[in-house]
């Protein structure tokens, strides 16, 4: 992909960008969802990306939503990665049978990452003015089980359930039944087994919550394309697919979450945020090869995003 936006008009974006945006109590922003107030930059990003993805769509042809999609997670290169933004509001007095929407653009995670390029590109799709509290809504609607937000533990801790239940809402497409993914029947419940890993878990409500919901979710069916068959189906798949990377680390369903991306040379690259390169970027190796240096992963699951 290819920007068509002059870097002039993207910073005339950014300058125009509202310096102050009143949240209702339930949305948090700044950085890791720590600051008061509504950091001046996340607005700006959240403007001027916007008017990237709105220009491209009127000055070129109509790309599909996955490209637009990568292409606000390219606006993204740079940006810090920084682990565990969702759980700061629990490190003092926070509640996780209230828990706040935690945004950012100007650090993500790697699930983070995933859901902010997606709520980008759906609102710049949309007529009228891009605004935090949109942005919020549509995080929050790919966040939580339902698009409902009741408390830490209706959040989709598992990203296969995010898959699952994203497609369950039209939001996006499970490709890995399609692409030769085979089931993976181990049970989930690594949340529950590492109980002082997660502040939350401190409540026996909470725990007894999640645990809960990791029983349940031996219904669900989860497809994973083994590792030996990447090479074979990268070809198949689209800038702007949902890569999950599947471990075998008992009781656990993935560790990465990331977009495939389609680079200039035609290779099947990965643009997410990783842990090991601190920020927001496009892989050097292909997704087969990337795939394969993991000593943990079983293979990938797939999803392609929709408007």
């Amino acid at each position: 992909m290819s920007a068509s936006i002059t870097r002039r008009e993207l910073m005339r974006a950014v300058a125009s960008a509202a310096a102050v945006v009143v949240l209702p109590s339930s949305l948090r922003a700044g950085r890791g969802g720590t600051a008061p107030e509504l950091s001046d930059d996340d607005v700006a990003r959240l403007k001027a990306w916007t008017f990237a993805l709105r220009h491209d769509r009127l000055e070129s042809r109509r790309p599909a939503f996955g490209e637009r999609v990568a292409r606000v997670g390219e606006l993204a290169i740079g940006t810090p990665y920084v682990p565990n933004t969702l759980e700061v509001y629990l490190r003092g007095s926070g509640d996780a049978g209230r828990e706040p929407v935690t945004l950012s653009l100007t650090e993500f995670d790697c699930v983070t990452l995933v859901e902010s390029c997606q709520a980008v590109a759906r609102l710049a799709g949309r007529p009228g003015t891009a605004t935090w509290t949109g942005f919020g809504h549509e995080i929050e609607r790919m966040r939580y089980r339902g698009g409902n937000r009741v408390g830490y533990s209706s959040r989709l801790h598992y990203f296969s359930e995010w898959i699952s239940d994203g497609a369950a809402r039209g939001l996006v497409t499970d490709f890995g039944r399609r692409l030769g993914g085979r089931v993976d029947p181990r049970p989930l419940r690594f949340m529950s087994s590492h109980r002082s890993s997660y502040p939350a878990l401190a409540s026996d409500a909470v725990y007894a919550e999640i645990a809960a919901m990791e029983w349940r979710l031996d219904s669900h069916r989860r497809f994973v394309i083994p590792k030996d068959r990447i090479a074979d189906v990268a070809n198949k798949l689209e800038t702007g697919d949902i890569l999950a990377f599947a471990t075998s680390i008992p009781g656990l369903d993935v560790t990465h979450s990331a977009y495939a991306y389609r680079r200039p040379d035609g290779v099947m690259g990965v643009l997410h945020a990783p842990l090991s390169g601190g920020a927001v970027e496009i892989s050097r190796k292909s997704l087969p090869e990337y795939v394969d240096a993991i000593r943990t992963s079983t293979g990938l699951m797939v999803a392609r995003p929709h408007f």
